[in-house]
């Protein structure tokens, strides 16, 4: 099952975006997995902490999908 986080700016980091999914308690934990290539981004695997999340794409980790959806503050 897919699940989405909002986002306000442009985009968010990896690292970030695996903390408010609540995937990793820290960011040091974010780094560990990433850097261990567990993390998927846009069906690659992705190591880099600081890759550039965009509302629609989407990551995976530890058998979760979600998607970067862009927060309507209207």
């Amino acid at each position: 099952m897919e699940e989405t986080i909002p986002i306000r700016d442009e985009f968010i980091k990896l690292g970030q975006a695996l903390k408010l999914a609540g995937l990793v308690g820290s960011g040091v934990e974010a780094k560990v997995v990433i850097q261990e290539g567990e993390v998927r981004v846009n069906g690659q695997t992705e190591t880099r902490r600081g890759k550039k999340l965009y509302p629609d794409d989407t990551f995976e980790y530890d058998g979760n999908l979600i998607k970067v959806v862009k927060r309507d503050d209207s």
